[in-house]
């Protein structure tokens, strides 16, 4: 489970599908549960002392049978997706197909990147024109690994998760080889280091997660 700063005094706590039963539980025994709402997207539990647990769906809407608002979520969380992953940072990136939290195909690549240069001149102006070829060069090496992982699943997959660093993921976009890739984007955007098979193997981690937002008591 993670914790971090929502804004207004609330915070993000992040909850496995395993443990999201025994977290609301938990919250329970704490607070007083006084009321649950549920909408496609947000399960809103409010507590007797004044409490606040939104709990985000993964991959909404909701499913709409199964018993009560919270064990509709518990299932709906619980349930092993097929999911596409694509990992982009400038000089690195990473794609794979997950069952739940196995991984069924994947491709890991990474290309040189200069970072910037201080010097001025003709000199700069042709490390410029030197980097800006190995940035294209780089985007179209991510691109390629994309198609070639995620496009033979696209029927399948019930979403595609991005992550790494946003400014490398949106240079993909004008490719419209993508656009099939795209058009099943879901949340949340995974922020991960240097995508290497390891931070791969970590998606499900972060993608089959609740995300909360934690009001405490006033």
């Amino acid at each position: 489970m993670t914790s971090r700063p929502a804004g207004g005094g609330a915070r993000w706590v992040s909850v496995g599908p395993e443990r999201l039963g025994r977290w609301i539980d938990g919250f329970a025994a704490r607070h007083g549960l006084l009321e649950t709402t549920a909408g496609d997207e947000v399960v809103r539990l409010a507590a007797a002392d004044g409490a606040v647990a939104e709990c985000h769906v993964p991959f909404p809407p909701l499913t709409p049978s199964g018993g009560g608002p919270l064990a509709r979520l518990i299932t709906h969380a619980r349930a092993e997706r097929r999911v596409g992953v694509l990992l982009v940072r400038l000089g690195g990136h990473a794609a794979g197909v997950f069952q739940g939290e196995t991984l069924l195909a994947s491709k890991v690549g990474s290309r040189l990147v200069h970072g910037r240069s201080a010097a001025g001149g003709w000199s700069q102006q042709r490390f410029a024109r030197r980097r800006d070829k190995q940035v294209s060069e780089a985007h179209a090496a991510a691109a390629e690994v994309a198609l070639r992982v995620l496009s033979p699943h696209l029927a399948e997959l019930e979403a595609v998760v991005l992550g790494g660093d946003r400014r490398a993921v949106d240079a993909l976009r004008a490719d419209r080889r993508l656009e099939a890739v795209f058009a099943l984007e879901a949340g949340p955007f995974l922020t991960v280091p240097d995508p290497r098979l390891a931070v791969l193997r970590t998606a499900p981690g972060l993608f089959r997660a609740v995300r909360i937002r934690l009001v405490d008591p006033t």
